[in-house]
């Protein structure tokens, strides 16, 4: 088909400018070609994202061409007027015949291979009367940025014609450009109307296409960005870039050229006098459809490919997916998407996540606060992690710094003691939970100095009276310290069958809770055993008395959930008010083991035996 070369130069004979793309136009054309390309345009030698377009083609050619009236259904002929050098004005007539190849002239012609050594040309019918509309409409199968439309004619130029676009592939149509010797008349517009940037996506009607110009093998070209003020700095104008943005062309030729009557020859060739005029039918042919332009990929796409289903779509770079290049792809909204120009490539960013999410969105106003930096959020933060960026633990879990974000087990479950803590959420560096009072430990998990573990989930440590021990025992006994006071029960521990006689009970005890009462603690114990009692004891639920004194020092020592093996006497402390076991300094209370329950139920068979009576 015919050149942009060959159409510049036709186009400069006729007095249209097409502001086509040159080579050396580069930085300021949007439609500008590539020198040299690299292995990948889209990317410098450095790896560095740039804008890259595809080729500049004939988005027409191969297209089919869907024409509202074709010649030759039934055969009919035709005759128009050609000029020569001997004669300027002399008819010629032609016959159609869909039914023979020789003969048709089909719409497929339009946007075939043109060579001016082998004319072919799609005719319409002839045209009697009204109205005189004929529509050809190519669809490109996919958005091209164009730069020109250009009909090269076979007939006369039509007289008036209009040219619409669709971006929606047909949907919807808009007015792209007209052409009529009687603008106001045919279209209601003005004639050859001045752009500004006020109106730059509005059409145009001229009527430089009535130029003196041959009857035939003429050209009517239009260029889209010839005459709009932004066309200099294109990659600014959304405004450019919507107006020269196609799926669909439609031409639509309102009213052929009338020719002039001819007298019918004679058999030498001459018009005889007072002979017949033949006046030319009415026709419509075209020889060449072309639509120069570039596969709109929005700069992120050096070319565009076939899919399997022949759909026609952009091989896209930048992150960017979509027919045109026009979304981010998923995971890659850290800024919105942009189209990219010779200053920024605008490539789309993927989302920091710290590699613990799969997805993410894009917040404007974030984008705006970090100085329209970064906008992505994380969306659902996996292995314990929260955050925007999935950059801290969630509820329950602290940091392990021993491991770096975005490691799968950077996050450590803070395992908080469900009675011991007061929520769930410890301090993200050291794992420390928000303990209840009395209550230590990382996890929260034990009593604090100076409490004492009981049985109340609300508080599960209690506070040890203080007690002056010097002050409990010079008042009661004399000596000066719980040292001398506690004397007679200190010494060796071991538990042997002289001791298990003397005592009066000796059962195995579970301690659970403490309170005090006056001058005595009462500790709740479970029972677990009881291997000697003089009255009748029951496992189960029990009260163990402490005098506070013996308590302050420590004679006998009790601590909060173990268990203890208890040898006492009855006398000293029993009274109805304080039903249960006592235990003073002379008893004794040390912490269980179980290889003494062997020893236990042999000083109870000895006991039976009578063998206590001896001891």
């Amino acid at each position: 088909m015919m050149d942009v070369h060959t159409l510049l130069l036709i186009c400069s004979l006729m007095g249209v400018s097409l502001n086509l793309p040159e080579s050396s136009a580069h930085s300021s054309n949007p439609f500008s070609g590539q020198h040299a390309p690299p292995p990948d345009p889209c990317y410098d030698d450095t790896g560095s994202a740039r804008r890259c377009i595809p080729e500049f083609v004939n988005a027409a050619f191969g297209q089919e061409v869907v024409a509202s009236s074709v010649c030759g259904r039934p055969p009919s002929r035709h005759c128009g007027i050609v000029e020569r050098e001997q004669r300027p004005l002399v008819r010629s007539c032609s016959t159609c015949d869909a039914s023979d190849p020789r003969l048709a002239h089909p719409a497929s012609y339009l946007t075939d291979l043109n060579s001016a050594h082998n004319l072919t040309c799609w005719v319409s019918e002839n045209l009697q009367g009204s109205p005189l509309n004929v529509t050809l409409t190519l669809s490109l199968g996919k958005k091209f940025e164009i730069t020109y439309v250009s009909l090269q004619f076979c007939s006369p130029r039509p007289d008036s014609m209009a040219i619409y676009k669709s971006m929606d592939y047909g949907r919807s149509w808009t007015p792209f450009q007209f052409y009529s010797s009687q603008c106001r008349r045919v279209y209601n517009r003005p004639n050859r109307a001045i752009i500004t940037k006020q109106n730059e996506q509005e059409p145009l009607c001229t009527d430089s296409h009535t130029d003196p110009a041959p009857q035939s093998g003429a050209i009517i070209a239009f260029s889209t960005l010839d005459g709009r003020p932004s066309g200099k700095d294109f990659d600014s104008s959304p405004v450019l870039q919507d107006w020269v943005t196609v799926t669909d062309i439609r031409v639509v030729f309102s009213r052929p050229q009338m020719p002039r009557e001819l007298p019918l020859p004679g058999r030498d060739g001459q018009e005889p006098p007072g002979a017949p005029t033949l006046v030319p039918t009415y026709y419509y042919a075209v020889s060449d459809f072309q639509v120069g332009g570039r596969c709109k990929c929005n700069g992120h796409a050096s070319r565009c490919v076939r899919e399997k289903d022949g759909k026609l779509v952009c091989d896209c770079k930048h992150n960017t997916e979509g027919p045109e290049c026009d979304r981010c792809k998923p995971f890659h909204y850290d800024r919105p998407w942009q189209r990219a120009n010779a200053r920024e490539a605008n490539e789309c960013l993927p989302c920091n996540c710290n590699l613990h999410a799969r997805r993410c969105r894009f917040n404007m106003e974030l984008f705006k606060l970090s100085g329209r930096k970064s906008g992505g959020v994380c969306m659902n933060c996996r292995h314990n992690t929260a955050g925007r960026h999935c950059h801290y633990c969630k509820e329950g879990y602290f940091r392990d710094m021993s491991r770096p974000i975005t490691h799968r087990k950077a996050c450590k479950a803070c395992d908080c003691h469900p009675v011991g803590a007061a929520g769930k959420t410890c301090n993200q560096t050291t794992g420390q939970c928000p303990c209840k009072d009395g209550v230590t430990g990382v996890t929260c998990n034990r009593c604090a100095k100076g409490y004492q573990q009981s049985r109340s989930p609300v508080a599960p440590c209690i506070k040890i009276p203080v007690i002056n021990p010097t002050a409990v025992v010079s008042s009661t006994e004399g000596p000066a310290d719980c040292e001398s006071y506690c004397k007679p029960a200190k010494g060796n521990l071991k538990i042997n069958m002289k001791k298990y006689c003397k005592k009066d009970y000796a059962v195995l005890v579970s301690v659970l809770d403490m309170e005090t009462v006056g001058d005595w603690a009462k500790f709740a114990v479970s029972l677990v055993s009881v291997y000697k009692s003089r009255e009748p004891l029951k496992r189960g639920e029990n009260l163990l008395w402490v005098h506070m004194k013996d308590l302050a020092c420590k004679c006998p020592r009790i601590h909060m959930g173990k268990r203890f093996l208890i040898l006492g006497s009855r006398e000293g402390g029993a009274s109805p008010e304080r039903a249960g076991l006592v235990a003073d300094k002379n008893s004794l209370v040390i912490q269980w083991r179980d290889v003494w329950t062997r020893r236990l139920r042999k000083f109870q068979r000895k006991e039976k035996k009578g063998k206590c009576s001896n001891a």
